[in-house]
């Protein structure tokens, strides 16, 4: 099993783990890479989610070597048996136990930012890490949570060795993970995807679900499957929009995709993180897309867009919310193409690995900011982009990813994509117009 990314991975381990659902449960990420895991399980569990903060205690002269490690509410778990033959004093084990002590509470001030620590004493407490490769952060984790006081452990992974339970099974009362592979050299092989985080996103994440109460998940209309009509047809699509959301971006894919997209959804929640809705739909119906003159033909794409997004004003809690387009391949030209219509405005349009030559006509009426984002080893379509930005009037900018091929499937560049489009609606975006 290859995931995506990590919050793929996460969504994915949160559908395993509903059978905790009416649990009393903590959710605890590993920093750094099992956070984002770890915030899309506590989504799916309506948990809190915290981190698990975990220092190992190297032995003075070969720190790789691990005598013991900390947690916070100075839980210390010693291996005395390797104290014992590294012949490691008192002095030195202090030592090191003080200046990795010290780290520990600045990571959770600064993961927290001033937040208490959630409460673990009496309850289910899920760890969760990106992936498990030799167990030794796992176990620690597990061990501290349960100085804590935990009264459950449940350690979470999307992917782990085969033989992963004999080394870990007595360190959690329950061990799940989507995929033990015979073949397991190292945790980023198995994702797409597997860029580095920073604390930056840990603190994000955290603080997205900071103080919710247990059993919350899916409180309000934050995200949910829609149906559009337009005209005879009905485009089904899924909508997103977080709390004080600054405006929709309307997702328009490319031929042969669909609303399900990881791409687009990796690039969606992105945008969400930054506090944008979005809106990821079928351009058309299952029976259309069979025919390949509908798949080009950009015109009905693009009085299918505009139709959907008029329709998308009118639903209550997103009226008045500035609008932007992001365009994927053919979906791209239709994105353009609708921007180019004088209503509804479209504040920002964002083309990743698009065919803007498909909207050859509209070009120079397209008013709003556009950013064309193409691969730099993709070079027939960057030399389309180029041609086509030579023909904007609007503002525009073409950025070209290092080493990308059309889909980014190379690690780290559909990141990047969703970072140059997360600025550059965040930049762009104004109370719309209709």
């Amino acid at each position: 099993m290859v995931f995506m990314d990590r919050l793929e991975a996460g969504r994915l381990l949160g559908e395993r783990l509903c059978h905790l659902r009416d649990e009393d449960v903590v959710v605890l990420g590993l920093p750094r890479g099992g956070v984002p895991v770890a915030a899309e399980v506590a989504e799916a569990l309506g948990a809190p989610l915290d981190v698990c903060l975990v220092r190992k205690l190297g032995v003075p002269y070969q720190p790789e070597l691990g005598m013991g490690a900390l947690g916070e509410d100075g839980v210390r778990v010693i291996n005395d048996a390797v104290v014992r033959e590294a012949r490691v004093t008192p002095e030195e084990l202090a030592r090191v136990e003080r200046n990795e002590r010290e780290v520990l509470e600045g990571r959770g001030r600064r993961y927290r930012g001033g937040r208490a620590p959630v409460r673990v004493e009496g309850r289910t407490v899920v760890v969760i890490d990106d992936g498990v490769a030799t167990g030794s952060t796992a176990r620690a984790a597990c061990r501290i949570a349960r100085a804590r006081g935990a009264a459950r452990i449940v350690l979470a992974v999307p992917v782990a060795p085969y033989d992963w339970t004999e080394r870990l099974g007595g360190e959690a009362d329950e061990l799940v993970a989507l995929d033990t592979p015979l073949d397991f050299y190292a945790v980023g092989q198995f994702y797409i995807d597997f860029a580095q985080v920073d604390d930056r996103e840990v603190a994000v994440c955290l603080g997205r679900t900071a103080g919710r109460p247990h059993g919350s998940a899916g409180a309000g209309p934050r995200d949910q499957e829609v149906e559009m009509a337009v005209g005879a047809v009905r485009l089904r699509g899924r909508l997103t929009v977080p709390e004080g959301a600054a405006g929709i971006v309307v997702f328009a894919h490319g031929s042969g995709s669909s609303r399900h997209s990881p791409r687009n959804q990796f690039v969606a929640a992105e945008l969400n993180r930054a506090g944008l809705g979005t809106l990821l739909f079928d351009l058309l119906t299952e029976e259309e897309e069979r025919d390949r003159a509908h798949v080009f033909d950009t015109g009905l794409l693009a009085a299918r867009l505009t139709e959907t997004t008029r329709s998308l004003l009118e639903r209550p809690g997103t009226e008045g919310l500035a609008l932007g387009y992001f365009g994927a391949s053919t979906g791209a030209a239709a994105a353009l193409w609708a921007a180019a219509e004088p209503e509804p405005r479209i504040a920002a349009v964002v083309s990743r690995g698009g065919r803007p030559d498909l909207a050859g006509p509209r070009l120079p009426e397209v008013t709003a900011p556009t950013l064309l984002i193409v691969g730099g080893a993709d070079p027939v379509v960057l030399d389309l982009n180029r041609q086509a930005q030579a023909r904007l009037r609007c503002e525009s900018r073409l950025a070209v990813v290092p080493g990308a091929t059309h889909l980014f499937e190379e690690p780290g560049a559909l990141r990047t994509v969703a970072e140059l489009a997360r600025d550059w609606f965040t930049d762009h975006m104004a109370p719309a117009h209709v």
